[in-house]
């Protein structure tokens, strides 16, 4: 147990930092809540084709862990929300994760612009699956690759 609190324990300057952030209350359809501007800012969608979307993301210091390589959470939630974009439908309510699976395969340092695709894979009923790669957009080589799995159950509009 002291070696996990040893590794969860915040230095001075990480502490210092989480007490200057201001969290203001988010109100739904008003912009992005402080998570998706925090986690998501600076991404950039490239292309969008019915089932096929490609994105751009310059690694920020902010989703970086004490080494400086991206952290694997941020890894995470790039998955999950390109993965999700690709089934997204303008006017339904968004489906929801039901399982991810993730192979970390590289890192990427500050800076480094990543190239992340997603495509569907297939649906069946309110299930719809999703292949999601995050790769290192100079050098072409494969950060993470992601399985990602969604549900929906949404009405028909006919």
């Amino acid at each position: 147990m002291d070696k996990a609190t040893e590794v969860f324990k915040l230095c001075q300057e990480e502490s210092a930092s989480v007490s200057q952030l201001t969290v203001h209350p988010h109100r739904v359809g008003l912009g992005p809540s402080f998570y998706e501007k925090f986690a998501l800012g600076g991404i950039r969608v490239d292309r969008v084709e019915p089932g096929f979307v490609s994105c751009t993301f310059k690694v920020p210091p902010r989703l970086t862990d004490r080494s400086g390589k991206l952290a694997t959470g941020a890894i995470a939630t790039l998955v999950d929300e390109v993965g999700g974009a690709v089934v997204y439908v303008e006017g339904l309510p968004r489906n929801v994760t039901v399982d991810m699976s993730i192979s970390f395969l590289s890192t990427a340092n500050v800076n480094d612009e990543l190239e992340i695709t997603s495509k569907a894979l297939g649906r069946k009923g309110g299930y719809t699956g999703t292949l999601v790669l995050v790769k290192n957009k100079a050098t072409g080589e494969l950060i993470a690759e992601g399985r990602h799995s969604l549900f929906g159950k949404h009405n028909s509009k006919m």
